[in-house]
């Protein structure tokens, strides 16, 4: 396998070991899945280097590209680094106001968009630059240069020349990317990342794998976020196809078109499908509803640590005979194993997919630490239920006094563009990347994230509060979709509840339930009621400080075309607790419309004589 420091050094492998690869990347059009061959994704992104070479950009100028996951997203990035400029990859649904920040910032000096509503939106954004470069588009749109112009510009022999000599003053040490990310207040901030950084991230987690037959793997989460665009390096790396969703709602149908072995997500991605399983289980009746549930509850006890007595194994074989193999092919199947990250899964989920026999491995990390600093892996002992897994190897990590996590290794940013104060807030003196989530390592090896730091909220009695911890426990209950806990500085912790309207709705027509909206449904007695009861049931495994004793449940969805999720599906705290301010006021006022009725019919119950 050739030598790989530069990210553009995998062009190398598609040269050599897989240059006869005819399915690099495929996407679908049309109905049709449209392969991307090795020979063509390295003439294109050579020509799309000399392209800008003829443009007369420099090693160092940005290029912005604002565009969805597609095979010349790739052939865009290689091109871009074999110039010796940067990438700055753009989320194509954020706000004028972010796109115009980061043009300035950065000092774009050349935009590529995938479509005309990418072009519609920066176009806007434009306005009151200093702009002065060309936009490219690789949709036919009038007012641009075409994708065939701009490829056909990096055919001048004198261009490839020029190229060659510039691959030998790009070291690894050189800026690759600067990718912004979203903060819940102020401008975005923008991760310079070197080639050092992302190489050393893909090359070591490759290891993960520990000889696992992986040909295919299908992504959909978006290629200008870190998580995905390390993974698709780690692809390549490893000569696996990369077949690209037409759409997050079309993932099980592309599932089981392709037939990928692998697949990586976040956990609303899992626990949406795994939630779809289970409201077809709700479905079934008599005999066969039973034994669903019979073999849900064998794989809530499944155990990687501890060998499982032959009773258990037994069993194990019929859940999967009866109920498991259906889910598997579901997913295409033949995937082998699910990577999860950007927030924590429930170890109860994680332990029925293992036993369902699709293995899910969490990982952790950040853009700032390019991005896996701790991840499970399919060595002996690399995976450990309600643990991100080990420290990958060549990172250090270590703890606050207070339990932040610290990272130190060549994985860890060059600094943030353009700001050295915010840089120096974050990686101290000795070169410790301060992360903000708090942790602990299990068993010595395993880390454990237990919240963000900032998140960690103290009511007025003095107790902290981690509200991821309780979301996620809430978020057991079959009827609960996304939650956010609240109670900084008040006497309790509260929640805003999305409950599972595709649940709920099922749950409704079973109870002979009317209602016109989703809007009435919540109001239902009944509903609320029922969600009280699990809310109060799950409370039980949580500390008494933590338990949630007021809820109010919201009539919509949380998108991230709405604002309410970031672009990884987690939840936008300050954004939500400005947006229903009112809701949650209410909730610490006496209020009647918020539900706490199952805690008052519990305490006339006790009040009443024995005997009666």
């Amino acid at each position: 396998m050739a030598n790989v420091s530069r990210i553009f050094d995998l062009l190398q492998l598609y040269r050599g070991d897989y240059s006869a690869k005819a399915n690099v990347f495929c996407n679908k059009k049309q109905g049709k899945w449209h392969p991307l061959s090795a020979p063509d994704y390295v003439s294109f992104s050579e020509k799309i280097a000399c392209s800008l070479v003829s443009m007369e950009l420099n090693p160092g100028d940005r290029v912005a590209t604002i565009m969805s996951n597609m095979p010349e997203w790739n052939c865009i990035d290689m091109g871009i680094m074999l110039a010796g400029c940067v990438h700055v990859p753009v989320y194509p649904s954020l706000s004028v106001e972010n796109y115009r920040f980061i043009f300035r910032d950065a000092s774009v000096k050349l935009i590529i968009v995938g479509c005309k509503d990418a072009f519609v939106r920066i176009n806007k954004a434009l306005d009151g630059v200093d702009y002065s470069g060309e936009i490219v588009s690789i949709e036919q749109i009038n007012g641009t240069c075409s994708w065939e112009d701009f490829i056909n510009r990096g055919n001048n022999q004198m261009d490839f020349k020029k190229l060659a000599a510039l691959h030998k003053e790009i070291t690894p040490d050189n800026l690759a990317t600067i990718i912004y990310t979203s903060g819940t207040t102020g401008n975005p901030k923008g991760v310079m990342l070197s080639h050092r950084n992302l190489v050393s991230n893909f090359t070591t987690v490759s290891g993960i794998l520990n000889g696992m037959h992986v040909t295919k793997a299908l992504s959909f989460l978006p290629l200008c976020h870190v998580y995905e665009r390390m993974l698709n390096y780690l692809y390549q790396y490893l000569g696996i196809s990369v077949y690209y969703a037409e759409h997050i709602d079309r993932i099980r149908d592309n599932l089981k078109e392709v037939k990928p072995e692998m697949f990586c997500a976040v956990p609303r991605v899992i626990e949406k499908s795994y939630a779809a399983i289970l409201r077809k289980g709700k479905n079934l009746n008599g005999l066969t509803k039973m034994v669903f549930f019979w073999a849900l509850k064998q794989g809530f006890k499944y155990n990687i640590e501890k060998s499982h007595r032959p009773i258990t194994r037994l069993k194990l074989m019929i859940a999967d005979y009866l109920v498991y193999r259906k889910w598997r092919m579901a997913f295409g199947n033949n995937i082998s194993f699910i990577v999860s990250g950007g927030a924590p899964l429930n170890p109860k989920l994680i332990a029925v997919f293992w036993a369902a026999g699709m293995k899910i491995i969490e990982g952790y990390g950040l853009t700032e630490t390019s991005p896996v600093i701790a991840t499970g892996n399919f060595e002996p002992g690399g995976v450990k239920f309600g643990t991100v897994g080990p420290v990958i190897p060549g990172v250090q990590v270590s703890f606050t006094a207070d339990g932040e996590i610290l990272c130190r290794g060549p994985n860890v940013m060059m600094g943030y563009y353009n700001r050295p104060e915010k840089t120096a807030e974050v990686i101290d003196a000795d070169g410790w990347f301060h992360t903000g989530d708090v942790g602990e390592l299990v068993d010595g090896k395993y880390l454990r994230i237990t919240d963000r730091k900032k998140e960690i909220f103290k009511t007025s009695g003095g107790k902290y509060i981690a509200p991821q911890i309780v979301e996620n426990k809430l978020k057991e209950s079959s009827f609960i979709e996304n939650v956010l806990v609240v109670g900084e500085n008040r006497n309790f912790p509260a929640a805003l509840v999305v409950p599972n309207f595709e649940y709920l709705k099922s749950w409704c027509h079973a109870k002979e339930i009317n209602f016109t909206n989703s809007s009435e449904m919540i109001r239902k007695e009944a509903i609320l009621n029922r969600i009280q009861r699990d809310i109060a049931e799950l409370n039980q495994s949580l500390d008494h400080t933590s338990q949630v004793k007021k809820f109010t449940l919201l009539d919509r969805e949380w998108t991230v075309q709405t604002g309410e999720l970031s672009f990884t599906m987690k939840v936008r705290r300050t954004y939500l607790s400005e947006k229903f301010a009112s809701v949650i006021n209410a909730m610490y006022s006496d209020n009647p419309q918020v539900h706490h009725r199952r805690k008052e019919k519990k305490k006339k119950k006790a009040k009443k004589p024995k005997g009666k």
